[in-house]
């Protein structure tokens, strides 16, 4: 195993055996924040038993109003090995999961790989979840090729000055959709099963954020016109000003109802009408999961 991490834009070449940490401040270990049932994803995803999802601890982005902040900024979570994570896959399956949704795993794709191959030959035959901020290198994602059946990417903004003040990720828009490019290579779009739960496909995320509606329609027109016509999208309107959103006064307020409204008009008005959105209620502090060490002690 190359422990050297050139795995996501950033290819910082942190050399993880020797101690190393690059800016996601991953060590060569995975480590996992939570491991259970999760019912606040797309309806297609968490479905009535709800969706396997493994929260892993950093990230390749350092956005100031991080929901998640505790686990992606702070690092809390539990170092474990993939031999364990696959287990914790097998047990999230026996535990009646619709799928293995893992959250954030960009940092740990190498060992993410190798865990998901053990998990398959043991029995693991839900599908596969790839949720992630889209901040990715083409060539790792294609070593997951025939690993994973739904990539559930972000794509945050469109305008690289917008990436480095509310993420420090350079280059994002260019990055993300070259990586969202090779997930809708592997995956096309979604095939859901009789019970309306995805089976494989590409759906891609997209959080309008305040006074963002612009930022929001570039990102809209570049999915209509480089995506198959089949695509989903899940327009999300939970934005809380968390985290160090304080510092950036305009942005340090929730979503209006009239910029969310227009953002999904937009969608409709070029034809992207296959996927989600969310109501008002979406922006509430009670959907964050408690990132309590669950399902990995």
């Amino acid at each position: 195993m190359d422990t050297k991490c050139y795995l996501c834009p950033r290819r910082c070449g942190a050399d993880r055996s020797a101690g190393e940490k690059g800016f996601c401040r991953a060590s060569l270990s995975v480590k996992v924040a939570r491991a259970a049932k999760h019912h606040w994803e797309e309806p297609c995803i968490s479905g009535t038993r709800g969706s396997g999802a493994v929260f892993f601890s950093h990230c390749n982005l350092r956005c100031v109003f991080c929901q998640n902040y505790d686990i992606s900024h702070q690092g809390f979570g539990k170092e474990i090995s993939a031999e364990e994570l696959a287990c914790i896959f097998l047990r999230l399956q026996a535990d009646g999961a619709h799928n293995i949704n893992l959250v954030s795993p960009t940092q740990y794709i190498t060992q993410v790989k190798c865990a998901l191959i053990a998990a398959k030959e043991n029995g693991l035959t839900i599908p596969v979840v790839y949720n992630s901020n889209a901040y990715e290198e083409p060539d790792a994602l294609a070593s997951l090729t025939d690993l994973v059946d739904v990539y559930l990417p972000d794509l945050k903004y469109y305008h690289d000055e917008v990436a480095i003040r509310y993420s420090s990720a350079p280059h994002y828009f260019r990055h993300a959709t070259s990586a969202i490019l090779e997930m809708a290579r592997q995956v096309g779009t979604p095939i859901l099963d009789s019970d309306g739960l995805i089976r494989k496909g590409l759906i891609v995320r997209h959080l309008v954020l305040p006074g963002m509606v612009e930022e929001s329609k570039r990102v809209l027109d570049w999915i209509k016109a480089n995506l198959p016509s089949g695509v989903y999208i899940s327009l999300m309107s939970q934005y809380v000003p968390m985290y160090r959103a304080s510092e950036h006064p305009e942005i340090n307020r929730k979503l209006s109802k009239a910029e969310y409204d227009e953002v999904v008009d937009y969608a409709l008005a070029i034809g992207l009408d296959n996927g989600y959105i969310q109501e008002e209620s979406a922006s509430d502090e009670s959907f964050i999961p408690a990132f309590d060490l669950t399902g990995v002690e």
